[in-house]
């Protein structure tokens, strides 16, 4: 997979990790622990997704 689709997916699970609790914190959701849980692992996992995409981007883009 190439690093831009990384980090790609990653910054949307970011994304998506703060629109879900803005949205329950407004009443559009209900606040539930199953949607609490995957905005959390959202958040998480976009964060690793974009590090580790970040850092494949640096090693294609090397000069050496």
């Amino acid at each position: 997979m190439r690093a831009w689709k990384l980090i790609l997916i990653g910054f949307l699970l970011c994304l998506s990790g703060v629109i879900f609790p803005f949205l329950m914190v407004i009443k559009v959701l209900e606040s539930t622990f199953f949607l609490n849980f995957l905005s959390y692992t959202a958040s998480v996992l976009g964060l690793f997704l974009g590090i580790i995409g970040a850092a494949y981007y640096v090693r294609e883009n090397r000069q050496k």
